[in-house]
C-alpha cells in the first residue's frame, strides 16, 4: 500500500503563485536594506546548543528544535538516565545542535567570530528561515522566514531612527498601513524598581507582552503567580492604562521617574525622546506610537523595542526588534552594543493576502508562448526564443507536437498573456503571428516589434 504523502504539522509546501508572491515580499524588504547601507550574510540552519539555550528564556529554550547527536545518539546514556526521567540531562547527552531559533542569536556569534573580518559599525541584513517548536495555528508556524536587519558596534540612537524609517519604506511599498508600537526595556525596568520587585523584570516584561493576547486580568494573574504583590500589580495599572499623546505620556513619565529618583527609567525616557525628536525632522507615512505595555518577550533587549501591527488585517506582530548591549558579552565579547528588526515574511504574505494587496506582476511567469507545430517550425523557433530571451523577456515552446487545443490550455492555466504561431507561411514570409489571449486579437509581427511590444 502506497504511503500517503505528508508534511510536518506547522510546515508548508509553497506552490509557484506563492513563491512569485514571496519572492515580490523578499526583494522588496532587500531592495531597502541595501538602500540604508546594509550588507548581506548567512548562517548555518542549525547552530550548537550551547550558542542558543539560555538566551530566549525560559519559554524560548522549550521551543527549540533539537537535533540527535549522529551515529549512536545513545553512546553517553545509561540506565538510570532514563530511570531518572532528567528530560534536560537527558538531552545534553544526546543532542549538541539545534536548528536556529531567531536570526539575532546566531547573529551575535557570527559577529564574535569574525571580529576580525568585518567593520564596525556593521550593518548587515538576513533573509533565512527559522524553527520554533511552538503549536501551529493561525499565522504562527513552525518553520518561517524573518528577513533581518542590524547594527551593531555602536549605540547611536541615529540606528533606530534609521530603522523606523526602514520600517516605514517597507510597508508603505508594500501597502500596508500599519502602526509601529515603540517603548524601552529600561522604562519597564524603572517600572520594576519603582513597584518594588527589580529582581522581577523579566517576570513582568514577558506578562506584560500577553497583554494583547490575553487581556489585563490575566496578565495580573500570571505577575501574582510570579509573586509579584497585590499591592505592586495595583501600582503597575495606571502605567499599563497611561493614555495622550506620546509627548504627554513622555512627560508623565518623566514626573513619576523623578518623584521616585529611578535613573534607569529616566534614561529610558530620554531615549524615547532623542528618537521622537528625530522623527519630528522627517516624513514618516505610518503612526510611530509610544506603548508602555510593548514588552517583547525575549531576555537580550535593552534599551528601545519595536513592534509592527498592520491596522487593517487581523494578526499579531508582522514586524519587532530592539537594542541588545549585552548579546555578544555571552560569547567573549564585551561592550559591543546592537539594534535590530525582524520582519515576519510569512505573516507580511498573510496580510498581503487578506487584503487582496498582491501586484500582477509580483509572478514573473512566462510572457510569451511559442506553439509546436513540428520539427521544422521547434528548429526556427528556438534562435527566435534565445533573441526574445536575451532581451530579458520570459519565453518558452511547448515541448510536444501536442494537439493545439492542449496546447492552448496549457498556455491559459499559466496566464500567458501572448502566444506565437509559426508555421510554413509565417517562416516563409519571416514573421510571427502573435495571438493576445486577453482580447483574442491575432496579428502579423515581426519578432523585434514583439519584444517592443511586450517590453
Amino acid at each position: 500500500m502506497a504511503q500517503k504523502p505528508s508534511i510536518p504539522k506547522g510546515t508548508r509546501d509553497f506552490l509557484p503563485l506563492e513563491m512569485g508572491r514571496r519572492n515580490y515580499i523578499f526583494n522588496t524588504i532587500k531592495k531597502i536594506f541595501q538602500l540604508y547601507g546594509y550588507l548581506p550574510i548567512e548562517t548555518p540552519a542549525m547552530e550548537n546548543l550551547s550558542t542558543l539555550t539560555g538566551k530566549y528564556g525560559e519559554e524560548g529554550d522549550r521551543l527549540l528544535f533539537k537535533i540527535l547527536n549522529s551515529g549512536d545518539y545513545l553512546k553517553k546514556t545509561n540506565d538510570f538516565d532514563f530511570k531518572e526521567g532528567n528530560s534536560n540531562k537527558l538531552t545534553s547527552l544526546i543532542s549538541e545542535k539545534g536548528l536556529r531559533y531567531d536570526l539575532t542569536v546566531p547573529f551575535a556569534r557570527f559577529v564574535v567570530q569574525h571580529r576580525n573580518d568585518i567593520v564596525f559599525p556593521f550593518k548587515r541584513y538576513q533573509i533565512q528561515p527559522v524553527w520554533r517548536a511552538d503549536k501551529p495555528q493561525k499565522g504562527r508556524y513552525r518553520e518561517f522566514f524573518q528577513c533581518d536587519v542590524d547594527a551593531i558596534g555602536t549605540t547611536s540612537l541615529l540606528n533606530e531612527l534609521e530603522l523606523i524609517q526602514i520600517m516605514d519604506d517597507v510597508f508603505d511599498t508594500l501597502k500596508i498601513n500599519v502602526e509601529i508600537k515603540i517603548n524601552n526595556r529600561k522604562i519597564l525596568s524603572g517600572i520594576a524598581e519603582i513597584i518594588g520587585f527589580p529582581d522581577k523584570i523579566i517576570d513582568i516584561t514577558i506578562a506584560i507582552d500577553k497583554l494583547d493576547k490575553i487581556g489585563l486580568e490575566n496578565v495580573n494573574a500570571e505577575l501574582l503567580s510570579k509573586g509579584i504583590s497585590e499591592k505592586a500589580i495595583e501600582q503597575l495599572q495606571p502605567v499599563l492604562n497611561l493614555s495622550g499623546t506620546n509627548s504627554d505620556k513622555i512627560l508623565k513619565l518623566k514626573k513619576m521617574f523623578s518623584d521616585f529618583n529611578s535613573e534607569t527609567g529616566l534614561k529610558g525616557v530620554n531615549e524615547i525622546e532623542t528618537i521622537f525628536e528625530y522623527l519630528e525632522n522627517i516624513k514618516i507615512k505610518s503612526d510611530v506610537t509610544l506603548d508602555l505595555t510593548l514588552a517583547r518577550g525575549l531576555d537580550y533587549y535593552t534599551g528601545a523595542i519595536f513592534e509592527v501591527k498592520a491596522k487593517d488585517a487581523k494578526i499579531g506582530s508582522i514586524c519587532g526588534g530592539g537594542r541588545y548591549d549585552n548579546l555578544t558579552g555571552i560569547f567573549g565579547l564585551k561592550d559591543v552594543s546592537g539594534v535590530g528588526i525582524s520582519f515576519g515574511a510569512d505573516r507580511i504574505y498573510d496580510v498581503l493576502e487578506q487584503l487582496n494587496a498582491f501586484p500582477d506582476y509580483a509572478v514573473s511567469s512566462t510572457k510569451i508562448m511559442f506553439v509546436n507545430f513540428g520539427d521544422k517550425e521547434e528548429k526556427y523557433c528556438i534562435p527566435l526564443l534565445a533573441k526574445i530571451r536575451k532581451a530579458g523577456i520570459n519565453a518558452e515552446i511547448y515541448p510536444e507536437q501536442a494537439k493545439m487545443k492542449k496546447q492552448m490550455n496549457y498556455a491559459n492555466k499559466k496566464n500567458v498573456p501572448y502566444v506565437v504561431l509559426v508555421g510554413e507561411n509565417e517562416m516563409k514570409q519571416n514573421i510571427l503571428s502573435v495571438k493576445n489571449m486577453d482580447n483574442g486579437e491575432q496579428k502579423s509581427i515581426s519578432v523585434e516589434e514583439l519584444i517592443d511590444m511586450v517590453k
